[in-house]
């Protein structure tokens, strides 16, 4: 920085200090290259903008790469002269192609804008998730902005997974991602070979353009499309999880030892003789928490201990970088992608019983009426005196039973201690106000060929919602910790409804002749009050469910807007680092504090964009998997008849979740009657415009199945009467 002039050109760049801090010899910031180009007004060539930003010879080099990275970003522009410009100068969008099964497709820009719509042909020269620069041509029949393609700025699939088609002696890869809807052909004589109707992964050698088909070459055949596990083989490499933990990973996690070591505990707060429990599900094997409360004469302490994976996962390193690109573990069906290496997440960092541990211990004190006092956090060492499920535990609270153990019939008044705490605790919800949805979860049996048996549900018990307290709890000292102490930190943040989604409920709770409290700024408690009202209608799954959609997806980001459906101010992930990269972020942000120090992986905005795309696909990915399941499990039903509701209404039909089987489906609109089917998006129904038929969301209906195709994922009903 001392070599720049303060008096000269560069001296008037704004972020010139923050650009000093993070390099050694700062260049040009972003902002100011741009803010120079708008004040040119004109195309600038890259020896002229050298001039005009002071670049040193010795600099060249590495400015030219600062460009080369602000072009791939669609912050600059080359025209054809290899000058640089504003693409908002030159009237273009840069942005996200997102494709539709359909052959059409959207352009989501960077800024935030509407989406522009692409029609075919556009769509022939990119794939789903390329990022492409767009200039607006018109508006389409249903008054969106339409684009064309004028520069593809990066290629996002080099690998794509699908099934072998051979059609005239060609063969082709259909994509298993229906919003990648151009085959992929295969060059002849080129990779491995794979039969027709097989799971392959080709590599893509050549990308699409508007005059010929992408090309590839097959680098891994998966195997047959019915065979076992190949829906979680395909799901894995659709979304591309990371699954295979790099050499330098695997190193790192070889060289760790097998027990906790007495030179680890040392300095740490000494809680083994504590009668700390972990409460998990059956086929849990990943513990990360252990709880332990007990009364005291105005309150209750209460005891959060999660693993201390940051002990063992440090910043920078091969383990670190592998946590942080799969941002959490993926629980499909009988197999999960862990975010660490079995070694820790099953082993020295999982809290299994009567072994040693590091943890970061999370010590509060509670009021009589659940209110947090003092807390405080601390490295410790402990040893967990029981692994306890949810099913077991819940007997014994509920009932008079005992344990048939001495050991776990000692421990049987701290299970008690907590269940009092946790009444406490949630009483203290309600008063806050938060938001209880009712949900019914699932669960597949299998058989021993790994197909489904039988879906069942899988009820909630206060043993599950005890945890739950003592999670939140922990969680709201660990955001309130790191505000007071002004460290920066990935939020969990809920957003309440949009004005748009506001009008909308609105609307349609008028029509039942309710109303949402809170005028133009509802709050949770509104929302909790409104659910009370209507908890014992008949139509409460119909409102509850449509109460429920009008709310935003909750995320990670440094800005803290609190957590509308808890009802916090302030709230962030602590309690699970084993299989949860912001948790590990947080603990490590809380020992940095108790050190002294500050903590940083960088630019926290883009690390809370990352860990909030990974939970959305592992979501995804777990959904397709489900799905798939679900209509193997089906397609030796076809031709019977079942009851359900109706779970969704869509522009094309609706989706019946049965009964029994906790299966959704589909009922086009042209199998919903003779009559013109009108979608009603405000009303959540089908209006047939002649017949005045109706199908809302909730109602009840029979239906009878009429397809289960397991190639494109669909379950297929139609009314049992027609």
């Amino acid at each position: 920085m001392s070599m720049i002039n303060p008096l000269g050109m560069r001296g008037r760049d704004a972020h010139l200090a923050r650009e000093a801090k993070r390099y050694e010899h700062p260049l040009p910031s972003r902002e100011f290259i741009l803010q120079v180009l708008e004040e040119q007004g004109r195309p600038v060539g890259f020896d002229e903008l050298c001039r005009l930003l002071e670049i040193r010879p010795d600099e060249c080099e590495p400015f030219q790469r600062r460009l080369g990275a602000m072009e791939r970003e669609a912050q600059l522009l080359r025209n054809r002269k290899a000058a640089y410009i504003l693409p908002e100068r030159a009237s273009l969008i840069a942005g996200r192609v997102e494709g539709h099964p359909d052959g059409y497709g959207f352009l989501v820009p960077d800024d935030g804008s509407e989406d522009l719509s692409l029609e075919a042909r556009q769509m022939a020269k990119v794939l789903h998730r390329d990022r492409a620069l767009v200039r607006v041509v018109g508006v389409d029949r249903r008054g969106r902005r339409e684009g064309v393609i004028v520069e593809v700025l990066e290629r996002a699939n080099s690998k794509v997974v699908g099934r072998v088609l051979v059609e005239h002696g060609i063969t082709l890869v259909v994509p298993e991602n229906r919003r990648i809807n151009q085959d992929i052909l295969v060059a002849p004589d080129d990779g491995v070979a794979a039969k027709p109707g097989q799971v392959v992964v080709v590599e893509i050698i050549e990308q699409p353009d508007r005059h010929a088909k992408p090309i590839g070459r097959i680098v891994e055949v998966l195997g047959g499309y019915a065979d076992p596990g190949m829906e979680i083989e395909i799901a894995l490499r659709k979304h591309e999880l990371p699954f295979v933990f790099s050499p330098g990973a695997l190193a790192e996690t070889a060289a760790l030892p097998d027990q906790v070591s007495l030179n680890e505990s040392g300095g740490r707060v000494d809680l083994r003789d504590l009668p700390l429990l972990t409460i998990d599900g059956d086929t849990a094997k990943d513990f990360d928490d252990a709880v332990f409360a007990e009364r005291r004469a105005d309150g209750w302490r209460l005891i959060v201990a999660i693993a201390d994976v940051s002990h063992y996962v440090q910043p920078g390193s091969a383990l670190d970088r592998a946590a942080a690109e799969r941002g959490n573990s993926v629980y499909f069906p009988r197999r999960v992608i862990p975010m660490l290496p079995e070694k820790l997440s099953n082993g020295l960092c999982s809290l299994n019983p009567d072994v040693d541990r590091l943890v970061v211990a999370c010590d509060m004190e509670i009021g009589e009426r659940g209110e947090i006092g003092h807390y405080r956090f601390y490295p410790a060492v402990f040893r967990s005196h029981a692994r306890l499920t949810y099913d077991q535990v819940w007997i014994w609270l509920s009932t008079a039973g005992q344990p048939a153990e001495a050991g776990l019939a000692a421990l049987l008044p701290h299970l008690r201690a907590l269940y009092d705490l946790f009444h406490v605790l949630q009483c203290a919800r309600e008063q806050r106000g938060a938001i209880d949805f009712e949900t019914i979860e699932t669960l597949m049996l299998f058989n021993d060929q790994g197909k489904i048996e039988r879906i069942v549900p899988a009820y909630r018990n206060d043993a599950h919602r005890l945890i739950e307290e003592c999670m939140l709890a922990a969680n709201v000292c660990a955001s309130d910790f790191l505000q007071v102490n002004r460290q920066a930190c990935l939020y969990r943040v809920h957003q309440g409804p949009t004005a748009e989604k506001l009008v909308a409920l609105r609307s349609f709770l008028a029509e039942f002749g309710l109303a949402l409290g809170g005028g133009d700024t509802p709050t949770a408690r509104d929302y909790a009050l409104l659910l009370e009202q209507v908890r014992d209608r008949p139509d409460a799954l119909l409102l509850q469910t449509v109460m429920l959609r009008s709310l935003r997806q909750a995320l990670y980001s440094p800005d803290n807007v609190g957590h509308f459906g808890l009802a916090y101010e302030h709230y962030t992930h602590f309690t699970s680092p084993i299989r949860r990269y912001p948790d590990l972020l947080v603990h490590r942000s809380i020992k940095a504090v108790l050190a002294g120090q500050h903590y940083s992986p960088g630019s926290w905005q883009e690390v809370g964009v990352h860990c909030s795309q990974t939970e959305r696909r592992a979501d995804e990915a777990t959904r397709d998997v489900l799905n798939w399941l679900k209509c193997y499990y089906m397609r030796d039903r076809i031709g019977e008849v079942f009851a359900g509701s109706i779970a969704a209404v869509v522009p094309f039909g609706v989706f019946v979740a049965l009964d029994e089987i906790h299966v959704e489906g589909l009922i086009h609109v042209s199998e919903l009657g003779e009559d013109y089917f009108q979608y009603d998006s405000v009303k959540h129904q089908m209006l047939g415009q002649r017949t005045g038929r109706r199908y809302r969301l909730a109602d009840r209906l029979r239906v009878r199945l009429v397809r289960a195709d397991l190639e494109s994922g669909r379950i297929d009903f139609v009314p049992a009467d027609a």
